[in-house]
Order: structure tokens, then sequence, then C-alpha cells
């Protein structure tokens, strides 16, 4: 993570920790007309609606005294729900057996979207099989990534 990802990060994580959650991940989406801070929670006991308020209103107070985005956004707390999306190698090993969806920042191997089971993380590299063929992902080439719901 770089620039505006760590430094929310690191004005994030500690909020989430002194309420008894686990920070799952960060998104920042900034587009010409609209910015989003979405924050992901988690918890061994579930997330409801009053941890996700409780977030909110305490990471709002310190982005009012911190103020690390210019202008206006929209904050967004929710739990990962099934289909999380995954944002450290630790959270792709914890997934192992899981069928993901991966898009990559850029091609690799002639594509970029790739749906299969994660196989797991071998030194910083996600490994999946899509179609019976394994693919060795590095993880800096991950723009994003899911858990794709079984049902």
């Amino acid at each position: 993570m770089a620039g505006k990802d760590a430094l929310l990060l690191e004005l994030i994580k500690p909020v989430v920790e002194a309420l008894e959650l686990q920070l799952w991940g960060v998104e920042y989406l900034a587009h010409a007309k609209q910015t989003v801070v979405r924050i992901y929670i988690d918890s061994p006991k579930g997330i409801d609606v009053d941890d996700c308020a409780a977030v909110s209103r305490q990471v709002s107070s310190v982005f009012d005294v911190e103020d690390p985005i210019a202008g206006e956004y929209t904050l967004e707390v929710s739990s990962p729900g099934m289909a999380r999306p995954l944002f450290s190698l630790e959270q792709y090993q914890i997934h192992k057996g899981d069928m993901v969806k991966i898009k990559l920042r850029v091609a690799y191997e002639g594509r970029r979207n790739f749906t299969g089971q994660l196989v797991g993380v071998e030194d910083e590299d996600v490994v999946i099989v899509v179609d019976d063929h394994e693919y060795l992902l590095p993880f800096e080439m991950i723009d994003k990534a899911n858990i794709v719901p079984q049902f």
C-alpha cells in the first residue's frame, strides 16, 4: 500500500481496533466528482449496523482533525460480506481452497481477469488454478480480488 492508502490505513486501524473490531481493509476511490473511502470491518461475532455506525462516527472525528482528504468525500463502513475483497497475502492464505475472482492492473500471460480456486501463497505470489492451469500471480500486480460465494 502506498501514498493515500497507507495514510488512511494508519489513521483508521487504531480506531477500529480500539472498538475491539478487526480492520479487514480500506478502499480509497477518487473519481473526478466523488471520492469514497470504504472501510471493511470484521469480528469473530460478526458485524452489525451498530458496529458500522460506531466506526463511522469515530473515523469521521479523526478525519475532521487530521483532514487526510481534500474536498468532499463519502465514508462507507461495512462488513466484508460473502464476496469479501482480499487485501493482504495473509487473507489469501486464510481463504486457501475458496473460489476467487482476481483482476490485475496489467495483463499477465495475455489476460487480466482470473476466476478459479485459490491454492495459496508462495513468497509474494498468489497461486490460483483456472481450468486445470496453475497461475502464480504477483501480489503487487493485483488490482482487485474477491471471494466468489459458493451456494
